[in-house]
Parts: C-alpha cells; structure tokens; sequence
C-alpha cells in the first residue's frame, strides 16, 4: 500500500510540474508576446508577402501583436484569449510599366484570429478592420493591367483553410486608368450610416429620376411619362399576381417546386417594378420586395452597406455621379443577388438604376428598374457602342435583365415605357453581344407620335433643336433638303432587326398622315426599311430603302407605291377640293448615291408614275385653273357643280436629280390642262407651265398659260405674262377698228382634244425602273398619245397630235386593275 501512494504521490507531482511548465510557458509566451518588438519581424514578413504575390510588400508603420478577450463568446471560451494584430503604413508596390509606383496604400489594417480553430488547421479571422485603404487600376491597350498577379505556386494544397466573416472600414478611395475602354475615374467609397433595403432605395431613385425626367422632356412630359410608367406597373403587378396564384395552386397540388419559386421570382421582379410615386404604392413594393425575397430564400432581403461617388470621365465624355452596393463579403455568395443602386451623369445622358446582380465575381445575371434621360439617342452610341438614331429629348424608364453566357451576353430592356419629344414610346428591346456584330432586336410602339418628333431623324429640324443634341451642321436657309449627313461610320458597329409602329400621328392639320409603320433592319451597314409605311389621305404611301452605307459615298435604292390617296383627304384645308372624289395611285424607282438626303436627290435617277382614276373635282377649281374669269365670278355668286375626272396621269423621268415631265396632264369633261417642264433637286428649284385646253366654248377667257417657279421653299406662281399681254393687246387694238372686235381674243373656242386614258392607263401601269446607283438614267422613247397634247419627252421629241371624237374614260375594271397592281 505504501509503494501504491507513493507511485501516485510521484505521479501527481509530475503532473502538477507538468501543469506549472504548462503555465509558465505560457506566461513567458504572453510576455513574449507583449513584450517583444515585433518591427523586428518585419523585414521576414514583407519578403515572404512579396514572394507570395510577386508584387512589392511592405510595412513601414508599427507592426504589433496584442492579446483580447473574445466579444460574444460565453463559458470557458470566453476565458480563452485571441491574438489581435495590427500593422500601419502598408504599401503594395506597381509593376514597372504603370505611371503610379503603388498598387494600393493602407494606413493601417488590424485582425483577430480565433485559437481554438488553430488546433484543426482552420484560421478564422472575425473581422478586418481597414482605414483609408486606396487602390490605383491600371490597363493599357496591350492589355497589360496591374490587377493580375503572379502568385508564387505551391507543391500542394495547403492543410490551413481560412474563413474571414466580415470587413469594415470607414472611407476608401479607388482609381482606375483603362487605355482599352477609355476610361479614367476616381471613386471615393465609404459605409453608409446603417444599412437600407433595397425597397427604400427603389422610392429613393424612381422620385429623383421621375423629377429629372422633366429636365429632358419638360414637366408635361415628365408627368405624362409617370402616367405611363405606372400604368405599365399595375399591368405587370396584375400579371405576377396571376402568375403566383397560379404557381400557388399547382404548388398546393404537388406540381414542381421549381415552378414555385420561379413564379416567385416573378413577384419579386414585377413588385419592384410596380413601385409608383405615391406613399402607399411604394411601401407596399417594398413589403411584396421582402416578401417575395424570403419566399426564395431564407435569408432576409438585400441590404445596401458601401455608399460611393465617381468623377472623370468615359471615352472621353465627363462622368459623375453617385450609388450604393451591399457589403463586401456579399460578393462571395454566388446564390445570393447582390445589391447595386447607382445615379450617374454621362455629358448629357443620366442613367439610373436600382436592382440585384447575381454572383458578381461572374456576372451570372443582372436584373434592374432603369431609368435614362438625355438629349438625343444618338449620343448613346459614344457610351454603350448602340447605334440610334438621332432623337428629340428623351426619357425612359423601364426594366433591364441581363443574361451573361458563353456564347455572347443578353440584355433585355423588357417593357420599358417613354417620351421622345412630345411623343410617348413603349416596347421591348434586346442586345446580344454576338460576333462579328453585336445584334439589336425589339418592337417599338407610339400611341401619340408627333410628326416634328422624326425630323431629327432625317436632319430635318430645327437649328435649335440640332445644338440641343450636338449637331453643328448648318442647314442652308434656302434649302428644304437636308444636308445632314449620315452617320455611316456607325452603321457597321451592329446589326439591328427592329419594328416601330406610330399608331396615331399628331401633326398640321394641312399634312394628310395618320400612322407609321417601318421595319429597319441593318446588316453589315446596309440600312433598310422594309417597308417605311404611311397611312396617308385614306390611302398608303409604302416605300422600300436600302442604303449601302458600306460603300463610299452611300448608295441608295429606293421603291415606292401610293395607294387609293383620295383626293379630298389629300387637300384638307383646300375648300374646294371637298367635293372631290377619285384616287390617287403611283409607283416610284429611284436610286441615287450620297451621305445626305440632300444629296441622294441631286444624285437621283429613275421613273416616278401616277395616275388618278374616275372621279370627280369642284368645276370652280378647274375654271380658276384656266382663268375663265367670267365663269369663276359666276360661281363665286350663283355656286358650282362638279366636272368629271377622265383621268390625270404624271410621268417623270428622273436623271441625275432633275425631273423632267414625259406626261403630266388632266382631262375632265370640260377640259384637258397639260403641265410640262422640270424640278430640279439639285438645287430645289422647279420651272413648271401650266397649258389649259377647253373642250367647250368660252366668253371672256384670258385663259393663259401659267407658271409655277421658284425654289421648294418660296415656290412663286403666276400667269405667263407674254401670252396674256399679247392677248389682251389684241383686245385693244381691235378696239379701236370695232369694239365688238375686241372679244375676239377674249373667246375661246373648243378644242375637244382628251386624253386618251387607256393608253395613259398601260403606259403608267408598266413598273418604274431606275439604274444602278450612279448610272445615269437612259432616255426612253416618248410616250404617243394620238388625239391630245402632249409634253415633251425626256429624249427632247414631240409626241404627234391627232384628233381623237370620242374621249377614253377609265373603266372601273381598268381602274381596278390598277389599284390592285
């Protein structure tokens, strides 16, 4: 028993030397710690850092290590100390090439590390704490950046795996210089007060946004815009809840799960969308945010932390502007949308956006509210590579998903609605980042299209409107065509497939159009609109374009047809044409080459034909037209009645730019009135005569041959003042031998000499040509029409009269025939 106690007695004493060592070294380890110099050991840890990045590393402040109780821990953990860490003034050097010598500065950085993890290889680090950290990018246009680095490579995974929890700091500042993309900024970043959720940060924006809005189009505009950006919201709201309703039950009946949370995903998406100014509306988005949130996952709704500010500029356009994004260890979670909010001014344009972006490390998916304001379309092109047109004023807003794959990325401005101008715009709208082009796809609709909205499009505005989007061509202020040229340099930067259609068109009450439509698409820099589509006077005028905007300069094909144009319609405001009847029908084929439309016209050649078909017109107006002046003041006090329509047939040969007329008549039962002569729209003037013919006998006609001249823009008309002062010379030198002879030149005995329809008929049918864009039009033989006078042809010859008794009218088959053609 004695050596038993004493075994035991040896046993406890070693055990409690064992313990005292223990505690010991301990202690000496703490006051080793406490006491040690540890700027000693910076040398040894800036030359393992630098190895391991390949970069420069260093820490010129103190390098301390200190000990802290644990904050949150509870029990015998809480007795266990963490080593805490610090070191100030730590630089990260630049490789040689960049202008800046560091990479990124910090003034001081301080950690803790857990213990009792060490046992199983685990480093866990609760918090960073960073202050003043500052970042300098780098890229030039070889590609070189200093954001790669060469970490050295080891022998094996490594047995110690590290989990960090959170990182804070209090102000930031990041540069970045990318010879590539043209950029030069500098962001100032810091956290924000508390955290906000992206509900109130959705209100937030869409209030400055929509009071931004009338900076573009005006406070009218702005206030019609919210109308239909909210309306557009409660659609879609409608929609989602039909679509979780329907979700719900199929889920409630065990249908997939998938399609649950895909339907609430939907919610999630269209709630946020259906955020509307009023206080109620958008706390109720923001409770259908964080519903729908937690409905696909556990985890509460996303949560912006880091506020910045960003000054300099993109491709050398100035930007500024400001934003919020979630906190930084958010950006590890792949399954998690990370938050993104941002206000910025690009020149002229404002973008705004408030959403999530799913895995950002990737870029797996972007789903945003975006609005835009700015002065012209066309300037999106500098900033975004998206070839526009150029637009009045603008401001949209609408919902923008991103799809990021292998294959080329997918954006999609989904639903959006705006205004251009004093028009509204609505549609959908999707880029795809493909090769050798990207390709832009959508429909377009404008319920209530202004008709000087589409000037710009053409150049045709005013010059105020052109310094308003940046545009420093002067149009002549003689000249009603364009001179603006196209911008084909753009043309081949992307492909486009997109429809618009202008259901009504506000415009003077003197112009006869009523809607729009076009398809353009756009291919390799060949622009086409197939077809460009008014509905004008009852009727339509559809052309077909293609410009070949690869070629220099442009080359243009242009077909037209005009169809069942009534003539009342044609001349709203012309008091006397609103008894008319009768239809206008036409083709046209041109080609031209040229940079404007200005020029593509003083380049034109080509056919342009037009018949009018049976009807009738005021007798008042065809009476005027002949200067019958007896029988106008006659109408004038007692009233008219309306004359016959025969039929009335232009035919124009265009040769480089010049119209000259091979026919141009109109035969009513009372007379036949032939216009010969041309319009040259090389300078936009026209050198027009206007020949009456009576078919009747006439008392007191000075009818004269008339003129219409002058340029497209001050057009003067007059009667030929020759013939008339021959004729009324006549008058008076009769006169004087008998007064009764003095009416002799004033009467006008008949010619009964009408057109011969049919044959206007088969000639006008025969389809237009034109050349090839640059060849000149070939002379065709001209046109004879036995029995009538005739212009002449463009190869210069007279066509032969002869009489003809009965007059040719067009049969309402033969009329028909045409129409349909």
């Amino acid at each position: 028993m004695a050596g038993s106690s004493s075994v035991g007695r040896r046993i406890g004493k070693v055990i409690a030397w064992l313990l005292a060592t223990l505690i010991v070294l301990i202690v000496a380890l703490a006051i080793f710690i406490l006491t040690f110099d540890w700027n000693r050991a910076r040398p040894y840890v800036n030359d393992k850092v630098s190895q391991a990045i390949g970069r420069p590393f260093a820490i010129n402040g103190d390098l301390k290590v200190g000990w802290r109780h644990p904050v949150g821990e509870r029990g015998w953990r809480g007795w266990v100390p963490w080593p805490r860490f610090s070191a100030a003034n730590i630089t990260v050097g630049n490789p040689d090439w960049t202008k800046r010598p560091q990479f990124a500065t910090l003034d001081e950085i301080d950690f803790e590390v857990e213990v009792l993890p060490l046992l199983a290889h685990d480093i866990v680090i609760p918090a960073i704490n960073l202050v003043n950290p500052s970042v300098d990018l780098e890229r030039l246009l070889d590609g070189r950046n200093n954001w790669t680095f060469k970490l050295a490579s080891s022998s094996g995974p490594s047995e110690w795996k590290l989990e960090l929890h959170d990182i804070a700091f209090a102000k930031g500042n990041i540069a970045l210089s990318d010879q590539q993309k043209k950029v030069e900024l500098t962001m100032a970043i810091d956290t924000l007060g508390h955290p906000i959720p992206i509900g109130e940060a959705l209100k937030q924006q869409q209030a400055a946004s929509r009071s931004e809005s009338a900076q573009a189009v005006g406070k009218a505009g702005a206030s019609r815009l919210a109308a239909q950006a909210d309306a557009q919201a409660a659609s879609e709201a409608k929609a989602a809840s039909e679509a979780a309703a329907s979700a719900a039950e199929a889920n409630a009946s065990g249908a997939s799960a998938a399609s649950g949370v895909a339907a609430t995903g939907a919610v999630a998406t269209s709630s946020e969308n259906a955020s509307t100014g009023a206080a109620e509306a958008t706390s109720g988005t923001s409770a259908a945010i964080t519903a729908s949130d937690s409905a696909t996952t556990p985890r509460a709704q996303p949560l912006y932390a880091i506020a910045w500010t960003v000054k300099g500029t993109y491709n050398r356009t100035p930007v500024s502007g400001s934003g919020k994004v979630g906190g930084v260890l958010a950006l590890q979670d792949a399954n998690r949308p990370f938050p993104v909010q941002a206000d910025v001014k690009a020149g002229d344009l404002h973008i705004a956006f408030v959403g999530t972006v799913t895995d950002p490390a990737h870029l797996a998916a972007l789903d945003l509210r975006l609005w835009l304001q700015g002065n012209s379309m066309a300037r999106l092109y500098s900033l975004t590579g998206v070839t526009l047109p150029d637009t009045p004023p603008y401001a949209t807003e609408g919902h923008l998903i991103g799809r990021f794959q292998p294959s080329g990325n997918v954006f999609t401005y989904e639903n959006f609605t705006g205004r251009v101008g004093g028009s509204d715009l609505n549609g959908s709208l999707t880029y795809t980042a493909r090769k050798p082009r990207p390709l832009l796809q959508g429909e377009l609709v404008s319920n209530l299209l202004q008709f000087s909205d589409l000037a710009p499009v053409i150049g045709a505005d005013s010059k105020a409107s052109k310094a308003r989007r940046g545009d420093a061509t002067a149009q002549p202020s003689g000249r009603v065509l364009p001179v603006e040229e196209f911008r084909t340099d753009r043309w081949k930067a992307i492909d486009a497939d997109v429809k618009f259609t202008g259901r009504r068109i506000i415009k003077n009450s003197s112009l006869p159009i009523t809607d729009l439509y076009t398809h353009v698409v756009m291919t390799d820099g060949v622009l086409s609109l197939e077809p460009l589509k008014f509905g004008v006077a009852g009727g339509s005028l559809a052309s077909d374009i293609h410009l070949d905007g690869a070629s220099t300069p442009l080359k243009g094909r242009f077909a037209m047809q005009a169809r069942h144009l009534k003539l009342k319609q044609l001349f709203p405001n012309f008091k006397t044409m609103q008894n008319a009847l009768g239809e206008i029908n036409g083709d046209a084929s041109l080609s031209a080459t040229g940079n404007s439309p200005a020029a593509l016209a003083a380049s034109s050649n080509g056919e342009v034909k037009a018949l009018v078909t049976q009807g009738t017109v005021s007798r008042l107006l065809m009476e005027a037209a002949g200067l019958n002046v007896a029988n106008v003041v006659y109408e004038k006090l007692f009233g008219n009645r309306d004359v016959n329509i025969n039929c009335a047939a232009a035919d124009f040969v265009a040769t480089n730019g010049v119209l000259e007329s091979r026919v141009f008549a109109l035969d009513t039962d009372d007379a036949v009135i032939n216009i010969d002569g041309h319009i040259d729209l090389r300078d936009e003037t026209m050198d027009l005569g206007v020949h009456p013919h009576t078919k009747g006998f006439r008392i007191f006609s000075l009818r004269s041959p008339l003129y219409v001249k002058g340029t497209f823009k001050q057009p003067h008309v007059g009667v030929n003042a020759a013939a008339l002062a021959l004729r009324g010379g006549a008058a008076v030198g009769l006169g004087l031998i008998n007064p009764f002879a003095a009416l002799l030149p004033l009467l006008a005995p008949s010619n009964n000499k009408p057109l011969p329809c049919s044959a206007l008929l088969a000639q006008v049918k025969q389809p237009p040509s034109a050349p090839a864009p640059g060849v000149k039009q070939q002379p065709k033989a001209p046109l004879s029409l036995d029995g009538a006078p005739v212009n002449k042809s463009s190869s210069g010859a007279s066509s032969p009269a002869a009489t003809e008794r009965k007059p040719a009218v067009l049969s309402p088959a033969s009329a028909a025939e045409y129409k349909g053609s």
